[in-house]
């Protein structure tokens, strides 16, 4: 007589063989390094119809180990259940996930860089960066940053957030940020649920920040983290001061 386990295990290399490619077609970056044993140890786990969250937070934790961003971790999880059938991953296991990343970057050194690993996104100090060379470009034609450029700030924060929360909404608003303006674009996390991007004043920005709320709306559904975003996002546009000295006392203040 088969066990349930024994079971489990028989199904197990060709349910983890599926999320390989489910996930190297549509999530995974480089399809080389996507496998490690604590794959097996998810797909067993949801085979048996046992608690996944401890192989999850495991695989969590070898996914910020090997400098996996969130996004592409917590995406990855989605792809397993969705070769299963199911629309979203359930919270439990994408929470154990996270938790998982999130001690892996604790327990990492501290290194400047210029991308944030929570949502992808260029760092605050990289925003920084570019709207020094924005106010000296401007400076320079004889203009004023402030008549070709502006802010478009989201605030998707909602109630008290423990880290595995904030790291999920992270990754949550940096895919859809990334989305609608594409990878490289000057834009970066404030903290405490606060996003900014530098834009280009143009006649249809209206519909650009209808676009943007309906997008990060979107992508927490397709996720099933609808809770942890406020719904509607807020977003709205900010005038950049005259000064760069002005900006970032704004940016400190908006972040605060």
């Amino acid at each position: 007589m088969t066990t349930t386990g024994e079971a489990a295990a028989a199904r197990s290399p060709r349910l983890r063989e599926q999320w390989r490619s489910v996930s190297a077609e549509s999530v995974w970056l480089r399809a080389a390094d996507w496998y490690h044993p604590s794959v097996d140890a998810v797909v067993e786990a949801v085979l048996a119809g046992a608690d996944p969250g401890p192989a999850a937070a495991r695989l969590g934790l070898v996914r910020g180990e090997c400098g996996v961003g969130i996004t592409e971790t917590i995406n990855d999880l989605a792809c397993l259940y969705r070769t299963l059938g199911w629309t979203d991953p359930p919270l439990a296991p994408v929470r154990a996930l996270c938790e998982g990343w999130v001690a892996a970057q604790e327990a990492a050194p501290v290194d400047a860089q210029c991308r944030d690993p929570e949502t992808g996104l260029p760092t605050a100090e990289y925003l920084r960066m570019r709207l020094t060379e924005t106010y000296g470009a401007a400076l320079r034609a004889g203009n004023l940053a402030n008549r070709t450029h502006i802010l478009l700030l989201v605030d998707v924060a909602v109630g008290r957030i423990d880290p595995w929360t904030r790291i999920a909404r992270s990754a949550v608003v940096g895919q859809a940020l990334r989305n609608v303006y594409g990878d490289g674009h000057p834009m970066a996390s404030l903290g405490d649920g606060v996003f900014v991007v530098l834009v280009d004043r143009y006649p249809d920005l209206g519909d650009a920040i209808l676009a943007l709320r309906e997008e990060i709306s979107a992508h927490a559904a397709r996720l099933g983290v609808e809770c942890l975003v406020r719904q509607p996002p807020r977003v709205w546009l900010e005038q950049l001061p005259a000064s760069h000295s002005g900006v970032l006392e704004l940016l400190s203040h908006i972040g605060r």
